[in-house]
């Protein structure tokens, strides 16, 4: 009898969470992570899967995207399960796309539903995102933003505050910090991270907005146009270096408007490299500059940062953010949740949200995805057997619901 029910063999496991960054064989049994060796022997496994030239990695978490797709009328959410597993994504985090009144749709209509693991942070905006109610300050409310977190701590991991810019001037009805600070008085409440999509204007410097913020608090869209992060010699701020000393978390979110290259090149270039990588993927972004989860990862690759960093920042980076350490590692006993890569060398172009083109070498691309054990993205067919050798009801047995 077999010890495990599908061994992965040959792949390069790159599993920064346990220290390992070399060829290993990773074994599954009941939904979960059974072994992690070299030279684990074919005929212990029900199924073994040759995955010679390949990177094994725990499933990416992408900490910011928009997927609360049943909302009505919906303006902005993707539905999570079409595009995370073709990007290796096992995990995501919604930001802030349902606030307090309509969280417990957006769990009964998409979360619990979902095989892509789903966390939310809950918008300090009761209504939620995309609407004139963002400018309005009655519908910021801390203890029932906060009440959400609290009831319901496997789902929501944080307090979200985004796109208070009101259009004219500041005023005693729209305080310029009326978002942030009501947000912070959330996150206190429920002692969870609050995640801030600021706008840099007069009336408020985006240096204050990170002095506002606690260890664990998290500013996304770091590479944004609107933030001064580059000095007058074109370098990244002290103040920047100073707020992370601080525990102040930097995340990508790349977005349709958030990532440049003329703000991420000379940031990275002198030692500023976001903290957390993620897309913000919504349905502004998916056929434009953004695509997945790994065309953001390959961008930074060809910036310059390592393989293993690039796989540190997209899984036990995002996972210690969100207060879920179990996650983004191939830890023995935790749940299977895996990426399998490769890594295409040859002529790419890559786009920022200004339009700008960046020439690369190197493309991370999916080749087969696990969640919680099962495989459900698999772009070769590497687990199915030959046509040739398929048994007639074999069909029945990848699919074992009617589909006729």
């Amino acid at each position: 009898m077999a010890n495990y029910d599908l061994l992965l063999k040959n792949g390069y496991v790159i599993d920064p969470a346990n220290d390992i960054d070399a060829p290993m064989d990773v074994a599954l049994a009941g939904g979960r992570i059974a072994a992690v060796a070299a030279a684990i022997p074919s005929a212990d496994a029900a199924q073994t899967l040759d995955l010679s030239g390949l990177y094994v990695v725990p499933g990416l978490i992408d900490i910011h995207v928009h997927v609360y797709h049943t909302r009505e009328p919906e303006t902005l959410s993707v539905i999570a399960d079409h595009h995370s597993f073709r990007s290796g994504v096992t995990s995501v985090v919604d930001t802030g796309t349902a606030g307090a009144k309509h969280f417990l749709h957006f769990k009964r209509t998409v979360i619990d539903r979902a095989k892509t693991r789903i966390f939310a942070f809950i918008n300090i905006v009761k209504s939620g995102m995309t609407g004139p109610f963002e400018q309005d300050v009655s519908e910021m409310d801390s203890e029932l933003a906060a009440s959400i977190v609290l009831a319901y701590p496997e789902d929501c991991v944080g307090i979200k505050t985004a796109h208070y810019w009101v259009t004219g001037a500041f005023d005693e009805a729209h305080p310029p910090w009326a978002a942030v600070d009501r947000a912070l008085e959330a996150s206190e409440i429920c002692r969870k991270p609050l995640m801030v999509d600021f706008w840099h204007r007069e009336g408020r410097s985006y240096q204050d907005m990170l002095l506002k913020l606690k260890p664990g608090d998290i500013h996304t869209h770091v590479y944004a146009q609107q933030f001064p992060i580059l000095n007058a010699d074109n370098q990244p701020a002290d103040f920047l270096f100073e707020a992370r000393e601080r525990g102040i978390i930097f995340d990508l979110g790349h977005g349709a408007g958030s990532f440049w290259f003329r703000q991420a090149m000379p940031a990275s270039e002198g030692g500023f490299w976001p903290d957390t990588i993620s897309t913000d993927l919504h349905i502004g972004n998916v056929n434009g500059v953004v695509h997945d989860m790994l065309t953001t990862m390959s961008k930074l690759l060809c910036m310059g940062m390592p393989l293993p960093e690039l796989i540190y920042r997209s899984t036990v980076a995002p996972a210690l953010a969100i207060g879920r350490p179990e996650l983004g590692a191939l830890s023995i006993g935790a749940e299977a949740d895996i990426a399998i890569l490769r890594q295409d060398e040859g002529r790419f172009g890559y786009v920022d949200c200004g339009g700008a083109l960046m020439n690369g070498k190197r493309k991370l691309g999916c080749e087969l995805t696990i969640r919680a054990g099962e495989i459900v993205y698999d772009l070769n067919g590497r687990a199915a057997p030959l046509w040739q050798e398929a048994p007639p009801a074999y069909w029945k047995i990848r699919y074992p619901k009617d589909i006729t």
